[in-house]
């Protein structure tokens, strides 16, 4: 039996405490610890998403807010990958029923790095489509079995899957931030790829294709940035959760050199303290918000442009709000929270390169919120 929602919750806390002991290592290492990925496979968290049919949960979409965020708090990069995997294996319901069968049909789930930027060329053949190009940012590329990639064809921009023997990973990821992710870029050379396994983008990003229609579950019409922003919010929220955690740590221990004072007895760490725990508990209550929304939109009609916009904008503040928060967490905490051994200043650096996203980006979001009150166009796509 597929695990419940309530068993992937409990799952995902008990595995919290080993992610969080090798955080450190994931993050020198620059890629997911392999135990990290292993236990959340065996424990049914990456396919909570995958239909029924091929053996997952189906599990409701307030599930993985709780999931994630348990993970996040952990460990960011786990967080991020495990996110990235679990709402990937909805992507693969967009495509048509051969290739959902085939990419299921082995093992019920996929590990999946899925990138939607228009970085690759298709040039149609017999039977298929011969790609070529780059694709950047690849989350999940360490332990995939298969990408997607997507980019210009003769007729639109479509995405492709096709297994991750086919294409190249590079070496590319280098960063001070979410450095245990492993997003390496990866390139397919003239790699062949047959119909099945092909979307038009418009579909992809609407929600409803040939493939969504074989299921009764409205989930999987999912639009794709809605699927996008609730991937992200448990890692912000969860991320800054665990910054709080070690905060919390370093007020219980300090003590300020020269002085000797001990900083939890001092009457503006309390309220500094307090500041910190209001302003998580705030991002969780507007992350849980924008699930709720979701679901309850997702069961009774198609979403509008006015809902991905009301969505992005929630995100975005969400965001930019972790992020405030982290960087007053370490303005405030000395100058040993600066040291490599702390896991502050990891999540601080991780709360940092999440937030730069350029899906969330808060100024862009910010002008389109404005245009669309003056009744002005909006100027960037990514909505």
């Amino acid at each position: 039996m597929p695990a419940t929602d309530r068993e992937l919750i409990e799952r995902a806390r008990a595995l919290a405490p080993a992610i969080q002991a090798r955080s450190a290592e994931a993050a020198r290492m620059r890629r997911p610890h392999d135990d990290s990925i292993r236990e959340l496979v065996e424990a049914e968290i990456i396919p909570m998403f995958v239909p029924k049919r091929w053996g997952g949960s189906e599990a409701n979409l307030q599930t993985m807010f709780e999931v994630v965020r348990a993970i996040s708090a952990a460990c960011p990069s786990t967080g991020w990958i495990a996110a990235f995997y679990i709402m990937h294996n909805i992507y693969v319901t967009k495509f048509p029923g051969q290739a959902q069968e085939e990419l299921f049909g082995k093992r019920g789930y996929v590990l999946l790095p899925a990138a939607s930027a228009p970085d690759m060329s298709a040039r149609k053949t017999e039977g298929g489509w011969r790609v070529s190009g780059r694709a950047l940012w690849g989350s999940g590329i360490v332990h995939a079995d298969w990408v997607m990639m997507s980019g210009n064809a003769e007729d639109g921009q479509r995405a492709f899957l096709m297994p991750v023997e086919d294409v190249e990973i590079l070496d590319t990821w280098h960063f001070t931030g979410m450095s245990g992710t492993g997003s390496n870029d990866y390139a397919a050379h003239d790699v062949f790829v047959p119909d099945h396994r092909t979307v038009p983008m418009s579909e992809f990003f609407e929600g409803v294709s040939e493939g969504t229609k074989l299921h009764d579950n409205p989930f999987y019409s999912i639009p794709f940035f809605i699927a996008a922003y609730c991937t992200i919010l448990p890692v912000l929220t969860g991320s800054l959760e665990g910054a709080l955690t070690a905060y919390e740590a370093i007020v219980e221990r300090r003590v300020r050199n020269h002085t000797g004072t001990v900083v939890k007895d001092q009457q503006h760490v309390h309220i500094t303290l307090g500041e910190f725990q209001i302003a998580s508990r705030v991002a969780q209550d507007l992350a849980r918000g924008v699930y709720d929304r979701s679901a309850a939109i997702m069961h009774k009609r198609r979403f509008t442009l006015e809902d991905r916009l009301d969505t992005k904008g929630i995100v975005a503040f969400v965001s930019n709000h972790c992020r405030d928060t982290a960087n007053r967490m370490m303005t405030v905490c000395g100058s040993s929270s600066f040291h490599n051994d702390q896991p502050l200043q990891r999540i601080w650096r991780d709360l940092n390169t999440v937030c730069s996203h350029a899906f969330w980006d808060w100024d862009v979001t910010r002008e389109l919120w404005g245009r669309r009150h003056l009744d002005l166009p909006l100027n960037n796509p990514l909505v």
